[in-house]
Formats: structure tokens, sequence, C-alpha cells
């Protein structure tokens, strides 16, 4: 396979000037600490000068570096592209990756679901040709074009994640991607300390049509109270409007979708053709997310029978509402079952694992009068603005609550939630998540289900992790009598 970026394909890319010996790179680095040797390295400013870690990056192999001045710690004949801005530069790099590539691309936003979306869209796509997609959640500023920039040039299939987390930033962002088709996967109260409302966080996320390329589709949910909006501002800018979703106006219908514990199953229509899917994964938000998927695949050419047999063989990606049981006694087949959902969280994506979790069906343990419980273990909900209190404490109110046992509240901001919550359900509050990952094990009893959900930034993975390490090691109070 040829070089990903040689000095010359760089430099006339980028611009600037080159120092130190020709080379070429076999990927792009921003990180020393997953830099592989080849790599290029990309030293840019964040919350550290990534200019500080380029000798770093030579003594673990570095092809060369991407540089704004000259780093301290470094050879004199180092391998250096250096330009006026090290972010330009990248931006640049990444413009002259998307241009040399043959591959349909697919863009993906949305106020939750991009990272799952994205996923099913790599797995499927993976399978019918050579695919690139944005590794974890790269989808901001630096993101984006970073993803573009590790492209090969004989990629087939590309999908991009964008994010956002103030107005203006979706744009751009597409239009380097210049995608061949676009999907906003849904619209929520999210980020809404930067929005007046519901409204323009639509605006926004209908800003992704903007990049897509002539004869570009637009692919929305249009099951939202603003698709309107968003079939507004595709209509701007795209040649085909694609609603999905179960509402009578979607063109991608699911016209039927069946739950269950394990899976979901969907009876769809698309143009004049029909599908039956099934996703391996529980959830109506997660069918949702499979039937964008499965439309934008086909749309760039993917064959649809293939993505739709192929899709029930997807795995949900860790922290995203991933399944799985924690053995308490390997011997007895005791154990926890764990749902993993603690890497993000607004209203909406709350909603939909609250739904996962009331339709989970706890262990029957033997010995016990009862079985297992549902607990759903809730983190804080970030970046929600000046109705956050309102946005937590009406969780309380949603159906779904009615068939779980027990509510534990992790940070400040969910203390409303755990006021509003009758006392049945309410089960305890804590400031922090590592206050609860460390007697999280006093909560709980082989047979439960337990679901943990909360904003990154409200560090409720902790709690998950200790919930992990309880694997092979009986619960102090497993055979107490459950309450």
């Amino acid at each position: 396979m040829s070089a990903l970026w040689t000095s010359g394909t760089a430099l006339a890319a980028v611009g600037g000037s080159l120092s130190g010996s020709a080379w070429e790179a076999s990927g792009v680095s921003i990180d020393t600490r997953t830099l592989e040797p080849g790599d290029l390295f990309v030293a840019l400013r964040d919350t550290r000068d990534g200019h500080d870690f380029v000798a770093e990056a030579f003594r673990k192999g570095a092809a060369a570096a991407l540089v704004s001045r000259v780093p301290e710690g470094v050879a004199r004949n180092a391998s250096l592209l250096v330009c006026h801005d090290v972010q330009t530069g990248l931006e640049r790099l990444a413009a002259a990756a998307r241009s040399r590539t043959v591959a349909k691309v697919i863009a993906v936003t949305g106020s939750a679901g991009k990272t799952s979306t994205k996923e099913m869209l790599r797995h499927v796509l993976g399978r019918q040709g050579r695919t690139h997609a944005s590794e974890a959640s790269f989808n901001n500023h630096w993101g984006v074009p970073l993803t573009l920039a590790r492209m090969p040039p004989e990629s087939e299939f590309a999908v991009i994640e964008i994010g956002m987390n103030h107005p203006g930033e979706i744009a751009p962002l597409a239009q380097l991607a210049r995608p061949h088709v676009a999907i906003v996967t849904t619209v929520a109260a999210a980020h809404l300390e930067a929005f007046s409302g519901i409204e323009e966080i639509a605006i926004e996320k209908g800003s992704i049509f903007q990049g897509l390329e002539p004869g570009g589709v637009a692919l929305f949910n249009a099951d939202v109270e603003t698709a309107p909006i968003l079939e507004a501002e595709a209509g701007l800018h795209a040649t085909r409007r694609i609603g999905f979703g179960e509402s009578a106006q979607a063109v991608l219908r699911a016209e039927c979708v069946t739950l269950a514990a394990d899976t979901s199953v969907v009876e769809g229509r698309l143009d004049d053709g029909s599908f039956l899917m099934k996703v391996g994964a529980p959830g109506r938000h997660l069918a949702m997310n499979a039937v964008s998927a499965i439309g934008a695949a086909s749309l760039v050419g993917a064959d649809l029978d293939i993505a739709v047999r192929d899709i029930g063989n997807w795995n949900v990606p860790e922290g995203r509402g991933r399944r799985e049981t924690i053995l308490l006694d390997p011997v007895d087949k005791l154990g926890i079952e764990l749902i993993d959902d603690a890497f993000n969280a607004n209203p909406a994506s709350m909603a939909a694992a609250l739904e996962v979790l009331a339709a989970m069906e706890p262990a029957v343990v033997p010995g016990r009068a009862a079985c297992g419980r549902r607990i759903a273990i809730l983190g804080d909900m970030l970046e929600l603005g000046s109705g956050e209190a309102l946005l937590h404490s009406e969780l309380a109110d949603h159906p779904a609550m009615d068939r779980i046992d027990r509510v534990i509240c992790v940070g400040q901001r969910v203390r409303a939630l755990h006021d509003a919550l009758p006392g049945a359900r309410r089960r305890s509050w804590v400031g922090t998540a590592e206050e609860l990952a460390g007697t999280v094990h006093e909560h709980l009893a082989a047979g439960d289900v337990v679901l943990v959900k909360g904003s990154k930034g409200s560090r409720v993975s902790l709690v998950a992790e200790a919930i992990r390490a309880l694997g092979g090691a009986p619960l102090e109070d497993e055979q107490k009598e459950l309450d």
C-alpha cells in the first residue's frame, strides 16, 4: 500500500516549508500516547501545546511533524513541515485528502445517536467496500479534519461524524467533508446553554446540508417536531430530501417496530421497496438509527439486502448502551445485567435509555421470593441552560419510570430529579460519581438489571467500571431479601 502522505504531497496540500529529509507517513496523529511509528505528528494547540510533545513523537518513531515553529529538543535535521498555523494546516491536509478520493461520503450529526449511527454505517459498509470512518467521537473542529486527513485515497466509503456545542460549528465542517449524503439523526434539547431554543438547534443541525455535494441527499428525522425546519434547510441545499421515521410523511418509513429485550425488529419501506431488519440491540432509538443507516448505505450504492442482513450483527459501542453480564458467582451463574450508557446524555437520550431498562426482565434468583430489580443510576445532563432543573425533574414523569424499581442520582443537577421522584422509587442521591463508585456494591444484588447513564462530564463511567469490577466477587447483601 502506498504512503498516506509524503513530504511532497503534504507540502502541496498545506503550504509552508520543509526541513530535514524527505519522508513518507503511514498515518496522522495528534497524541503521542497513541502515535504509531511512521505517523505524521500534528502539533495542535489545545489544553496543551502540541509543540511540547514533538520531541517525544520523534522518539516514538514519527515520520515527521506538522508545526508552526521549530520546537525545542528536536534534532536540527528533524523532518518538519512548518506552516503559519497548525490547525489551518490540518484543515488543508483534510481538504486535500477529500479531493483526492472517489469515496462516497456520508456525514452524520444529531442531538443523539451520531456515534451509534456512524458505527452502524462503518459496520455495514465495511462489508461491501473499503470503508473509512471517524474514530471514537472525533466530531469537532479538529476531529473532523483529522478523520479526513487519515482517509486512504483508495477508500470506497467514508463516514464522518460532525458535532457541535455552539452555533456556526457544523456548516464549516460539513463543507470540509463534502458529503454525498448527510444525516440528522434527531433534534432534542441539548447544548441549550448556547441556543435560545430547540428551533435554533434544528437550524444548526440542518446546516450540515450546506456541505452536500451536487446531487446530494439530505436524510433527516421526520418524527421530531422540528422536522419542518430540517426539511426547509434541506430544500436549500439538497437535490433530494428524505425524511425517515415512523410518521406517515416519512419517505424512509418504519411501518412496524417490534421491541424485545435483546433486539429490535423493523418492517420498513424505502421508495417502492420493502425490508425486514433485525437490529442486534434493544431500543426504539437504535432502531431508528439503524433505519437511517441502511437508508444512507443504500443511497451511496451499497446493497440494501446485504446491509439489512449485516446490521443484525452490529454491536453497540462501549458507553453507548452496551449490555453485559457481570457474573458475581461464576459457578451458580448469578450476576448483574449492566447497561453501560455513560458516555453522553440529554433528555431525549435519557428517555430512550429508560425505555430500554423498562423493557428488560430482571432474573429470578433461586432461593429468593422476589426477582431482581430494574435500577437506574443517573448522572447530570450538562449544557442544558437555565431550564436544566425542570428538564431533569421532568424525567420523573416519564412512563418508563413506572417499571423502574430504584433510581440512584449522581451529581448536583440531577438532584432535581431525585427530589421529584416518589419515595418508593427514590433510592439515594450522591454528589459525585467517585463517591458512588466506592459504595455501589451496597445498592445491588444478583438478578438486578442496572442502567448507568449520564453526560460524559458527570463521570458516571466510573460507576460502570466499579460495577464491572464486581465480577467474580459476590455482593455482601446478595442473600438479603430484595426490598
